[in-house]
C-alpha cells in the first residue's frame, strides 16, 4: 500500500531534575551545596533515507517519544543527556505542525536532518543556587519539560516528469513500456490508485524518473476523483507530460480534454501552469486517431510543435518522446512553486511579518468559582518547580508574584481562601 499522509505525534524527551544534596565528608566542615544538574533530555529528529518510499512505517507506530535525560546526583555529578530519536522518512517528505499549519521541514535529500521536537534542558542542582547571602540553599529545579506536537507528514514524490491526463488514456500502459514499473493496467477508470514510479533511459544514455500519476477528472483540485490526493505529488516534477486519449475511445473530445486536466493543474495551484509540458498524442494505432490529431493541432495553433503521436501499445514513436523529454529537462532547473525561491533571484528579500507578542498568563473561572491560570510560560515555572522542598515553594511563588498574577487575581476579585487552579493542581489563594 502507498502511504502519502499522515498524522503522528512527536515528544522530546523531558530534562533530568536536578538534585538537593550536601558535602558530608568528614574532614570537610559545613561543606556546602552538591547536588547536580540533571541532562537534558533527547531531540526527535527526522532523518532522509533514500531506500524509503512511503510512509507506510508511520500508519503502525503514530507516537514518537525521546528518552529523558538522567537526574543529577549527589558530590556534584551531573545527569547524563539522552541520546536523541531518530526517525527515518523518505525524500520528499514535508512536515507541517498540525496546530498551526506552518511548515517545519522541507526533506528532499540523502541524509538531510531536521529537529522536529526539542528535548528540554535539564534541571539546576542546588550547587547552581549558592550565594553568599544563601551557602546552603535547598533548591532544585525539575527538567524542562520537551517540546511536543501533532505533526502531519505529507510525501511529495521526487519524480522529474509527471505523467497527467484523464484515467484510461493510457499513463500506466505508457510507463510500462519505457521502464521497468510494472504498474497495474485494466480496461476500468482509476486502475491506478497510487502513484507509480519508473526509471527511464534513453538510446544516449540520459536517464531520468518518470510517474505515472492517478487519472485526473474535471473537480480534482476540489476533491472529485482521486486528483485531491495525489495533485501534490506534480509540485515535485521538473516536466509535465499531458496524456491524450486522440483516438476518443469513451466519445470525449481530446482538446477538451487537453484544456479541462490544466484548468485543474492552475486551480491546485497558479505555477503548475507555467511548468513546461510535452503533450503526447497516445492510442494512434486506432481508428480516427489521426483525424482527430488534425483538429487538435490545428485548435492548438503555434503549440502543435509540442505534440508527441505515439502507441504505447505497438511503441511506434516512443523513441522520438524520450529525446524530447529529456532535452526538456536538461534545459528546465528544478522549478520552485514560490516567487523569489530561484537561487538566482535578484533581488533578494527577507520577509518579516509582525505577530502580536502573546500574553505570559491568562486567568478564567470555572463556574465552581475557582481561578484557572493558562500559559505557556507559567506551566513551564510550574513543572520544573520541585515542591517536595519549601525553598523551591517560596522561589516559584516570588516568581508568580513577580510576572503579576498576584495582582491579576487580585483584580480579577480573587479573595482570602479562594481557589486557584494551575493544570491539574489546586492552590489557596492567600492576600
Amino acid at each position: 500500500m502507498f502511504v502519502d499522509q499522515v498524522k503522528i505525534y512527536v515528544k522530546g524527551g523531558d530534562g533530568g531534575n536536578g538534585m538537593v544534596a550536601f558535602r558530608r565528608e568528614k574532614y570537610v566542615p559545613m561543606g556546602g551545596p552538591a547536588g547536580g544538574d540533571g541532562g537534558r533530555g533527547g531531540d526527535v529528529i527526522f532523518e532522509v533515507d533514500e531506500g524509503l518510499r512511503t510512509l507506510m512505517d508511520f500508519r503502525y507506530k503514530r507516537h514518537f517519544k525521546a528518552d529523558h535525560g538522567e537526574n543529577g546526583m549527589s558530590k556534584g555529578k551531573h545527569g547524563r543527556g539522552a541520546e536523541d530519536m531518530i526517525v527515518k522518512v523518505p525524500p520528499g517528505t514535508v512536515v507541517i505542525d498540525d496546530d498551526t499549519k506552518q511548515t517545519i521541514a522541507d526533506l528532499t535529500r540523502h541524509g538531510e536532518r531536521a529537529v522536529i521536537a526539542k528535548g528540554g534542558r535539564g534541571g539546576r542542582g542546588n550547587i547552581r543556587f549558592a550565594t553568599p547571602a544563601n551557602p546552603a540553599p535547598e533548591i532544585a529545579e525539575n527538567g524542562e519539560p520537551g517540546q511536543e506536537r501533532y505533526i502531519v507528514l505529507e510525501l511529495k514524490l521526487l519524480a522529474d516528469v509527471g505523467l497527467v491526463g484523464f484515467p484510461s488514456v493510457g499513463k500506466s500502459t505508457l510507463l510500462s513500456v519505457v521502464s521497468s514499473a510494472r504498474p497495474k493496467i485494466a480496461e476500468y477508470h482509476f486502475t491506478t490508485l497510487v502513484p507509480n514510479l519508473g526509471v527511464v533511459e534513453t538510446e544516449d544514455g540520459r536517464s531520468f524518473v518518470m510517474a505515472d500519476l492517478p487519472g485526473l477528472i474535471e473537480g480534482a483540485h476540489e476533491g472529485v476523483g482521486l486528483g485531491h490526493q495525489f495533485l501534490r505529488h506534480i509540485e515535485r516534477t521538473r516536466v509535465i507530460v499531458h496524456v491524450i486519449d486522440m483516438a476518443a475511445v469513451e466519445g470525449r473530445d481530446p482538446y477538451e480534454d487537453y484544456l479541462t486536466i490544466n484548468k485543474e493543474l492552475k486551480a491546485y495551484h497558479e505555477r503548475l501552469s507555467e511548468r513546461p509540458q510535452l503533450i503526447i498524442a497516445n492510442k494512434m494505432d486506432l481508428p480516427g486517431a489521426e483525424e482527430n490529431l488534425a483538429a487538435f493541432k490545428e485548435k492548438l495553433g503555434d503549440d502543435a510543435a509540442r505534440v508527441f503521436p505515439i502507441s504505447a501499445v505497438t511503441r511506434k514513436g516512443l523513441r522520438d518522446v524520450l529525446f524530447a523529454i529529456a532535452d526538456l529537462l536538461d534545459e528546465t532547473p528544478a522549478f520552485p512553486l514560490h516567487a523569489g525561491e530561484e537561487p538566482d533571484a535578484e533581488p533578494s528579500r527577507v520577509l518579516y511579518k509582525h505577530e502580536k507578542e502573546k500574553a505570559d498568563f491568562t486567568i478564567t473561572r470555572d463556574p465552581d468559582g475557582s481561578f484557572v491560570i493558562h500559559g505557556e510560560k507559567v506551566e513551564k515555572l510550574f513543572k520544573m518547580t520541585n515542591f517536595s522542598h519549601d525553598e523551591s515553594v517560596r522561589r516559584f511563588a516570588r516568581q508568580l508574584r513577580g510576572m503579576g498574577i498576584d495582582d491579576a487575581l487580585r483584580a480579577r476579585g480573587a479573595k482570602n481562601g479562594d481557589t486557584v487552579r494551575l493544570l491539574d493542581f489546586e492552590f489557596e489563594f492567600v492576600d
